[in-house]
């Protein structure tokens, strides 16, 4: 159940896309290595997109997304970090059927949907080298990166988050 006190961690991306695995790589091992907290709700996998995104995010207080992204001349395993305020300027209210994530966040909020603001929506998104190919696997780039990321994104993560309260179970004796 989502609360506005809890945050969400969302992993962006496709388990057969190669590289766009990524964020879905990230969300898991992050997760794994924040270990259960009463606070946080984890969607390790997450391939919706558009309106539909407004669905999965409604209700939480933060949302932290994990994605691949693919700039000019950038360097696979490079990794960034920016708030929702970021993509503003990709806001497009004109056409509809081709709704990103920021216009997404615009209707949601016209229409009332309980969203976060845009400061309480981080987005880690790491360059990739191939999101085109079929393969379980990432590149090779991205497979011998992966565990500096784990450590370096989910310290920026755990600081984001702050101290939490374990949830209750096995874990937490």
């Amino acid at each position: 159940m989502t609360s506005p006190e809890k945050t969400l961690l969302l992993g962006m991306g496709n388990p057969i896309l190669c590289d766009d695995a990524v964020g879905i790589r990230l969300a898991r091992a992050i997760a794994e290595w924040l270990g259960p907290r009463d606070d946080l709700d984890v969607i390790d996998e997450c391939s919706v997109g558009g309106l539909n995104l407004v669905d999965v995010i409604a209700g939480y207080g933060q949302v932290v997304v994990f994605d691949s992204i693919m700039t000019e001349d950038g360097v696979p395993g490079t990794w960034y970090t920016f708030d929702a305020r970021a993509l503003r300027e990709t806001l497009n209210l004109r056409n509809v059927h081709d709704v990103n994530f920021a216009t997404a966040l615009e209707l949601g909020r016209t229409m009332g949907t309980p969203l976060p603001t845009d400061d309480r929506i981080r987005v880690f998104a790491v360059e990739t080298a191939d999101t085109m190919t079929f393969s379980e696997t990432m590149s090779p780039e991205l497979e011998e990166a992966l565990p500096d990321l784990v450590t370096e994104i989910g310290a920026e993560v755990e600081a984001l988050l702050g101290p939490g309260v374990a949830a209750p179970g096995p874990a937490a004796e």
